[in-house]
């Protein structure tokens, strides 16, 4: 018999992700209005979110559509980044990291070209799940139907045997729609009482 199913987001679940600012910032510092920064790199980062373009054309674009140095986009990218992996919700990853003899765990997640990378380095989350999907792989978001197959193909799992968890209520629905069960997580003691649950203890 299959062992049941896991798959959880990283950004407000694995990693607590408060926003820091850093658009307002650096308008202010590179004499922008308010807003230029979402509205001159929009299209930008929503290629970066399904593989649509790679890290040095997201350089490239910030260079050219912000008028930056080379120091500032070096400034500007970590920036970024500091504010894309917040810091380690580490009593989920913890937890998470006990379950591997009970279910078979994979993560989903709307990410942004790079994110692999830089969150195995800081979290290493390739030794907490089985298989890990990142949408600028897949070229595909939750809630995107696809988005969904693609970590049930991973896990070689029926949508009946996983349980989802999303602190993002649209991929909840999404999740629903296509038969997982699913839970809005909203802190940790309530996800890990569901996922208990869900595995029969």
């Amino acid at each position: 018999m299959n062992l049941p199913c896991l798959i959880v987001d990283i950004g407000g679940v694995l990693e607590l992700t408060p926003h820091t600012g850093w658009p307002g910032r650096w308008e202010r510092r590179l004499g922008l209005p308010e807003g230029a920064i979402e509205e001159r790199m929009a299209d930008v980062w929503a290629a970066g979110m399904v593989g649509g373009i790679d890290e040095p054309g997201v350089s490239a674009q910030l260079t050219a559509r912000l008028g930056l140095d080379g120091e500032q986009l070096t400034a500007l990218l970590d920036d970024l980044w500091a504010d894309y992996l917040g810091s380690p919700n580490q009593e989920m990853i913890d937890y998470l990291a006990g379950l591997r003899s009970r279910c078979r765990i994979a993560v989903l997640s709307n990410s942004f070209v790079g994110a692999r990378e830089r969150e195995q380095a800081a979290y290493g989350f390739a030794g907490l799940a089985e298989h890990l999907v990142y949408s600028h792989e897949i070229g595909v978001q939750k809630p995107d139907p696809r988005a969904f197959a693609a970590a049930l193909t991973a896990l070689d799992a029926t949508p009946a045997e996983c349980l989802f968890i999303d602190d993002h209520a649209p991929n909840i629905e999404g999740a629903r729609a296509v038969g997982m069960h699913s839970h809005l997580f909203t802190g940790n003691a309530d996800a890990i009482a569901r996922i208990e649950r869900h595995l029969g203890g």
